[in-house]
């Protein structure tokens, strides 16, 4: 058994959703359970249309839904073409779209949007897009059967970015998953979207698909997890940042992740748990040349001083300074607790006796820690900058590696540097502006061909 999890682009439009069912065509002697994302770039025209009912723009909100609701119908009648099979899928996803038309009403009368609402909106794009996959592998003559993913990813109630609960997921998948591939079905699951135990819908937050994939893929021990996306792989760094990235064929676990977590688009940065708890390999493939080599992740894969490098901006920077910290028993757990309390992860730290300065790229409750900080000591912040993670297994013990990326960032400022604790990582916090032009030269000083 596999789970085959495909991406915006990878169900797109009627072309893209043709090629995906001939991939799983191709992979039906292997049992797979398909899990896909809402069509490109329907998620973003959900959250649109709530932030205009919330903001009472309601006539641009339904506006919104119909184009929505367009390019569904669209997609319909270019898989199904016409006939009862059409009338009842397009039937389905209008049910679907005039529930978005009503929640969006609901928002513009409440005049805000809460979490709770947000997921119940943000889901959509999924519950959506399955439907018409079913309906084209069908099509295609194979017996694929929708599952509401809702009845199997059970999460707690964190609106917008839900905690899993592993040993439910795994009964669910038992119950409603396993049969289906045991009778030879291929079971269709809407990524990125759950539920509670109560019944309500939650979503995994952003790039979630991945991870429900991952999360799958543990709970019922498949062989494999095939990520299918528009790119080819895990490359050396982002195509669209360096110029000569190259294609990695076999990473690390520990170092995809690491990737992931620092701004490696082409893979979730929660992917990787689930299928190392397992022991799960994961396949990267690109769903516009299904024959390519893609990306192995494997727990197995040969150490490099250097695998890839990534790198991001709209990163801020916090720093507590408090002499009351010298000597005190807690008062890191402290600090970490006030990010805690309000949902927001840190990515980098440095410590001194009477300081900690950290990393965070999501700022949406940043006033509120912020505020709850200022107890400790003087709070200072400071924004526009940005990070760069150069990833190796054998980083640290390679450290001609490490002077070649001190030496590669030149006269850059930095404002903070670390090695995480596994030593597979070195990180670096500049301006953001310096992210791009230092990702270049790092790149080239790693990877670069002496022969080219």
């Amino acid at each position: 058994m596999i789970v085959m999890k495909f991406g915006g682009t990878s169900v797109g439009d009627a072309a893209a959703i043709r090629r995906t069912a001939e991939i799983v065509r191709g992979r039906l002697p292997r049992g797979p359970v398909v899990v896909v994302s809402a069509l490109a770039g329907t998620t973003n025209a959900l959250l649109a249309a709530a932030e205009q009912g919330a903001a009472g723009n309601l006539v641009a909100a339904i506006a919104t839904v119909e184009q929505l609701r367009e390019r569904h119908l669209t997609a319909v009648a270019e898989l199904i073409g016409v006939g009862p099979d059409a009338e009842d899928l397009a039937a389905t996803e209008s049910v679907l779209l005039d529930e978005l038309a009503h929640l969006v009403e609901a928002l513009s009368v409440l005049g805000h949007r809460t979490p709770r609402a947000m997921d119940a909106v943000a889901s959509l794009g999924e519950q959506l897009a399955a439907p018409i996959v079913v309906a084209a592998l069908r099509r295609a003559g194979i017996d694929a059967v929708l599952v509401d993913a809702r009845r199997v990813l059970v999460t707690n109630d964190e609106f917008g970015r839900a905690e899993p609960q592993p040993e439910q997921i795994a009964a669910a998948c038992r119950e409603h998953l396993l049969p289906l591939v045991g009778a030879g079905k291929v079971p269709v699951l809407g990524g990125y979207m759950g539920a509670t135990p109560q019944g309500v819908t939650t979503t995994l937050g952003r790039g979630g698909s991945d991870y429900s994939a991952s999360l799958f893929g543990a709970a019922l021990e498949a062989e494999a997890i095939e990520i299918w996306t528009d790119v080819d792989g895990m490359l050396t760094a982002d195509p669209r940042v360096v110029t000569g990235a190259k294609l990695i064929e076999h990473i690390r676990f520990d170092e995809a992740a690491e990737l992931a977590s620092f701004g490696a688009k082409v893979l979730h940065p929660n992917t990787i748990a689930p299928a190392v708890t397992r022991g799960i390999p994961v396949f990267i493939f690109n769903s516009l040349r299904p024959d390519a080599k893609g990306t192995r992740i494997t727990a197995d894969a040969p150490r490099h001083s250097v695998r890839a490098i990534a790198g991001k901006g709209n990163t801020v920077i916090v720093k507590v300074r408090s002499a009351r910290m010298l000597g005190t028993p807690g008062a890191l757990k402290q600090i970490f607790e006030v990010f805690a309390r309000h949902r927001t992860s840190v990515d980098v730290v440095t410590t001194s006796e009477v300081s900690v300065s950290l990393t965070v790229d999501d700022d949406q409750f940043l006033d509120a820690v912020i505020a709850d900080l200022r107890a400790f000591g003087d709070v200072s912040v400071e924004r526009g900058r940005g990070i760069i993670a150069v990833v190796g297994s054998g980083l640290a013990e390679h450290t001609e590696a490490m002077a070649k990326a001190i030496a590669a960032v030149g006269d850059t400022r930095l404002y903070m540097l670390s090695l995480d604790s596994t030593g597979i990582n070195l990180t670096m916090v500049m301006d953001a502006d310096a992210v791009k032009p230092v990702m270049q030269r790092l790149h080239d000083a790693f990877f670069s061909d002496p022969a080219a």
